[in-house]
């Protein structure tokens, strides 16, 4: 019977120093999330505020909590890049895309190697990128100018019609509009012209004409 009892005793000492554990790990969760949480906002106020070194300071702090954070090496990457300084952006970016393979960390690589002119590694970031998310005309774009740097015409221009196709606006058809004209292609000019003064005045649509208001005396 104290056998018995002993062993009930110890199974309630058990079980609640496991509720115990429990609870204090999850106190120290929510501390750590807590203390990201601040630390995210004050990195997102200093890349507003161009206030460079306190976001710097805050991105860092979070990457020694959680080393494999990959939000916080792309948003790292990107404050190196606004301030030049290319070779940290890369790495981090690098980095970035090993720990998480996001099409806009791709893509911030890709635009870091076009900058810095290392065209075939760009190139590559851009094509990984578009395997990933292919629905953005910004990612065609992209990868048509580095196209474009790297002799391939052929590739340039289905990138870039593929943007227009995407998003058929005024930025995407300039692009595609100069490039054929840069390229001698004056009939596919022409049809991208036309295409352009249909954006100012939409077919069947006339300009609406605003007349003074008839004032009675």
């Amino acid at each position: 019977m104290y056998a018995i009892l002993v062993i009930i005793g110890l199974a309630i000492l058990a079980y609640y120093n496991s509720h115990l554990h429990d609870d204090e790990f999850a106190n120290v969760s929510r501390k750590v999330g807590d203390r990201l949480g601040k630390l995210w906002d004050i990195a997102h106020q200093g890349m507003r505020e161009n206030r460079f070194l306190r976001a710097e300071k805050a991105l860092l702090t979070i990457l020694k909590i959680d080393e494999k954070n990959a939000a916080a090496y792309n948003r790292l990457g990107i404050l190196y890049a606004k301030q030049k300084e290319y070779r940290d952006a890369i790495d981090c970016f690098e980095i970035a895309s090993s720990i998480e393979a996001t099409p806009s960390s791709l893509h911030n690589l890709g635009l870091i190697y076009y900058e810095t002119e290392n065209y075939d590694k760009a190139a590559i970031a851009f094509e990984q990128a578009l395997k990933l998310e292919d629905n953005l005309a910004a990612r065609h774009v992209a990868y048509a100018k580095v196209q474009e740097k790297l002799g391939n015409d052929k590739v340039m221009f289905q990138e870039l019609e593929k943007a227009a196709e995407l998003e058929p606006n005024k930025e995407t058809f300039t692009l595609l509009h100069k490039a054929y004209l840069t390229h001698d292609r004056e009939e596919d000019a022409l049809i991208i012209a036309n295409k352009l003064k249909k954006l100012v005045v939409p077919t069947g649509k006339r300009k609406r004409i605003l007349r003074p208001k008839r004032v009675i005396v």
